[in-house]
């Protein structure tokens, strides 16, 4: 039931302390504002690193290599590997069931490119079709590189927007149009973007068969990569991801005669690794930012309860009084509650509004290094005001219990 009389009290004993009440709230309403901010800030760190993934695929495996730092089987250290067209084909057939994208590369060396009179400096590299997959590619004009180009070994070539805006700068279409690379016609078939920006997009692409053959390559490789099917979850994936990595990597120091322990020679950058441990990273970042903006919470609260105290202090007259009129212990308890209540839900509604506030109107500006678009839970925040509502009750409960035992003869000696 709404007694009135009891709201005139809170608000007159708020308006004879209005600093008192005012620093008090201030705490509180702060605990929740940077509990949300910092929160926030965690979830900004795992979209801008969501994204950062997102330019390429997710599941990507890349495989280089590099000279042998060991002695093993007789052969001294210092040898380069070098993979090979088996190497490939023999990972492909044997992890089959596995892999959903796969593609060789072969860089061109030295590779001048022109265009008509106008010579241009960007790297010309040959791949098979599911390079486009694993690259995060998408074809703005045209068609990418496929199977039959490289069993045909055709001489067409796909360029990038970037590559497009230099060359045809008039706006011209570039299909069937014809680039010189180091003295050969190859024919543009089309025009891809990469979401990695600008720096994925100076790179030229043949057919894998068509680069090796016309430019020398016999049947080297540079890089191998892949990426497996999708599974349930992330730790799932990064298991298998792991198992695979490490079979294929034993299996090219077997084929190569590496050492089991040479590190440096054949190389497997694995991205599902790299992503479980970036987001162990924000995990732990966010249970430190809940344990600061809860640290912070706990301090507002105990404001409350002291200032409870005093209010406590202050009227243990007007409580002695009260009771010697028949006032109950309860009603005295609630009276303490209903202002150490009151302070704690409007100063926590207070932060949580200014902070989600901020969150909505300046978040989806932000966009550093690493952090994209810092946002929080609606849910998850209105959920720890109510918690602090809670606590401040509890922080309010004991300095009303206190009041309520009062002696009425001890309360009316009180000075």
């Amino acid at each position: 039931m709404f007694d009135i009389e009891r709201w005139q009290e809170i608000f007159e004993t708020i308006r004879k302390n209005k600093l008192r009440t005012f620093l008090t709230g201030l705490s509180v309403a702060s605990g929740i504002f940077i509990l949300v901010i910092l929160l926030g800030f965690g979830q900004g760190m795992q979209n801008g690193i969501a994204q950062e993934f997102e330019d390429d695929a997710s599941n990507r495996i890349v495989v280089w290599t590099q000279v042998t730092t060991k002695e093993f089987k007789g052969l001294n250290p210092g040898r380069s590997i070098q993979m090979r067209n088996g190497d490939y084909d023999h990972i492909e057939t044997r992890f089959a069931d596995q892999l959903e994208g796969r593609s060789a590369r072969f860089r061109v060396p030295n590779a001048m490119v022109n265009y008509k009179k106008e010579s241009v400096g960007y790297s010309v590299q040959g791949i098979h079709s599911g390079y486009q997959q694993i690259e995060n590619q998408y074809m703005s004009q045209g068609r990418y590189i496929n199977y039959e180009d490289h069993r045909n070994v055709s001489k067409v070539a796909v360029i990038s927007n970037t590559i497009k805006r230099e060359i045809f700068k008039n706006g011209d279409d570039p299909l069937n149009e014809y680039l010189d690379i180091s003295g050969i016609k190859f024919k543009i078939v089309g025009v891809y973007g990469d979401r990695g920006g600008e720096r994925e997009e100076e790179r030229i692409f043949i057919p894998m068969s068509t680069a090796q053959r016309v430019f020398n390559g016999s049947d080297r490789v540079n890089n191998l990569y892949y990426t497996l099917k999708p599974v349930e979850n992330l730790d799932q994936a990064v298991a298998e991801s792991m198992k695979f990595s490490n079979d294929m990597k034993r299996y090219l120091q077997e084929v190569h005669t590496v050492a089991p322990d040479d590190d440096s020679a054949i190389n497997v950058f694995n991205t599902l690794e790299e992503v479980k441990r970036f987001f162990n990273l924000i995990s732990g970042i966010k249970m430190f930012f809940w344990f600061v903006g809860i640290c912070t919470i706990i301090a507002g609260v105990v404001g409350v309860s002291n200032i409870m105290l005093i209010v406590v202090k202050e009227r243990t007259r007007e409580i002695g009084v009260r009771k010697a009129l028949g006032a109950k212990p309860w009603s005295i308890v609630g009276m303490i509650l209903h202002e150490a209540i009151f302070v704690t839900a409007i100063s926590g509604f207070a932060g949580l509004i200014f902070s989600m506030g901020l969150l909505e109107v300046f978040g989806p500006y932000i966009e550093v290094d690493y952090i994209l678009n810092p946002s929080v839970n609606f849910n998850v925040a209105l959920s720890t005001v109510f918690v602090l509502i809670f606590a401040g009750a509890v922080a309010g409960f004991f300095p009303a219990w206190r009041a309520a035992n009062i002696h009425v003869i001890d309360a009316l000696r009180d000075e």
